[in-house]
């Protein structure tokens, strides 16, 4: 139920093709790359972009079950409120850091902008390992977390929702104590993500994976890849068969699409004729995995991503496809249903090879759209119908994809711009959908922070 389904990427030193895999490294790689499209962009507001505008540290013990005492730590990270209230998820993970805590609260500024709702970007996290902690030790870390939190996350400053191995009961219990902390009027919208009955949107466990749909059919529309031009009869593989992959893959196929394979950690299976997705559902249900359904072949995840497809959707783990991989991969549309699942030098193989991506920052900005919709009923009180949700959904992505395009074209007719360093040009630079997205992303959050003006 996360705004933004980001999962761990691998620690940050180089792979063996010799790439850079530091979180922090590879989102300003990322952001200088659009900055140089950007005209007058202001060298001061690189640096102020570049850094958080607050980072957090928390260690606090909490009472195990067993009458011991361990220290947990915890991260919160806002790296913007140019647009408005920080937003963005908490996970809980042994491999949660600060410094991709910090990367990934950049990215939700540029996907907030991007996807034009009133947020700024902000992530959380609790070092801790969710497979070997029960409910109780969940709840007391949750609410001493919350307790930490509770002077720095508020309605109108920072609003935390779900993330890696927390759900909806983790709100819950997020924002029962801070309710408790600030009794005495509307705390509701504090988080999002939440259970219906404590005033979560319908249709938000959908969102994300609804949204990577949503984007996707607009972008095959405008044909830019031949002889692909909507889902009827494409060919998808979907790497991480979870709460998005999942989603996403039944929407294709109920749009026509033909999922071929799906992976979940336990490794991936394929069918040339298509995989039942109902069956897929119960089996990984009942033992955990996809692997061993019938009529299926089972595959590695790292065989999977080079199944010839017309569309591969990486849900699962970042950097993903890489350096030493991404020569391999023979989709021809690649839609970033996970957080950075490319990395840099990958982006510059595919585009070599001519197969587009669909960026993380607008393919899975579902979650994070569907929130912002109960932040607003929640202020309201009011409970908007599924229907209602869908259809914002929709018009929501389908506008960002339109104007992601326009930029696209118009960059890629242009291939330069004046950038911070008063140069024109970006040489050897591609455009890309990544940088289309980020010029767009990045030209919103500029200019709201001049219109504001610099004070005092």
């Amino acid at each position: 139920m996360s705004d933004d389904p980001s999962v761990l990427s691998t620690p940050a030193d180089p792979d063996p093709a010799g790439e850079n895999l530091d979180p922090v490294a590879i989102s300003q790689a990322q952001f200088h790359r659009a900055a140089h499209y950007i005209s007058g962009l202001k060298a001061g507001l690189i640096d102020f972009f570049n850094v958080p505008k607050r980072a957090v540290i928390f260690r606090f013990p909490v009472e195990m079950d067993d009458a011991s005492v361990q220290t947990f730590e915890g991260y919160r990270v806002l790296h913007s409120r140019v647009l408005g209230p920080g937003k963005g998820g908490i996970r809980y993970h042994p491999g949660v850091t600060m410094e991709e805590t910090a990367a990934l609260a950049a990215l939700m500024t540029w996907k907030c902008a991007l996807i034009d709702v009133p947020f700024g970007g902000a992530k959380g996290g609790v070092v801790c390992d969710t497979k070997r902690l029960s409910a109780g030790e969940l709840r007391r870390i949750t609410r001493r977390f919350a307790t930490e939190l509770a002077p720095v996350i508020g309605p109108f400053t920072d609003i935390p929702a779900p993330d890696l191995y927390t759900n909806g009961q983790t709100m819950a219990w997020i924002y029962d104590t801070y309710d408790i902390l600030h009794a005495g009027r509307n705390n509701r919208p504090v988080v999002t993500g939440k259970p219906v009955d404590l005033g979560g949107s319908l249709g938000r466990y959908e969102a994300t994976g609804l949204g990577v749909a949503f984007a996707t059919e607009r972008f095959l529309s405008s044909e830019l890849i031949p002889g692909l031009s909507g889902f009827n009869g494409a060919r998808v593989v979907v790497q991480g068969f979870g709460q998005v992959g999942a989603v996403a893959a039944q929407a294709f196929h109920a749009a026509g699409a033909t999922i071929v394979a799906v992976s979940d950690s336990k490794g991936g299976i394929f069918c040339e004729q298509g995989i039942d997705l109902a069956q897929a559902k119960a089996l990984k249900k009942e033992q955990g995995t996809v692997v061993g359904l019938p009529d299926s072949m089972t595959v590695t995840n790292e065989e999977l991503l080079e199944i010839d497809c017309d569309i591969l959707i990486p849900a699962a783990a970042g950097d993903a496809i890489r350096a030493d991989n991404a020569g391999r991969i023979k989709a021809k549309l690649v839609v970033e249903a996970a957080n950075r699942p490319i990395t840099p030098m990958a982006d510059d193989i595919l585009a070599a090879g001519g197969i587009h991506v669909l960026p993380d920052i607008l393919a899975n900005a579902g979650g994070v759209t569907v929130s912002y919709f109960e932040w607003v009923q929640n202020h309201a009180n009011e409970q908007w119908d599924l229907d209602v949700v869908n259809g914002k959904l929709k018009r929501k992505m389908q506008t960002a994809v339109d104007t992601v395009l326009a930029r696209y074209r118009k960059l890629s007719d242009t291939g330069s711009g004046e950038s911070a360093t008063g140069t024109t040009g970006a040489p050897g630079l591609p455009v890309d959908l990544r940088t289309a997205a980020l010029v767009v992303a990045i030209e919103r959050v500029s200019s709201a922070a001049l219109e504001r003006g610099i004070w005092p």
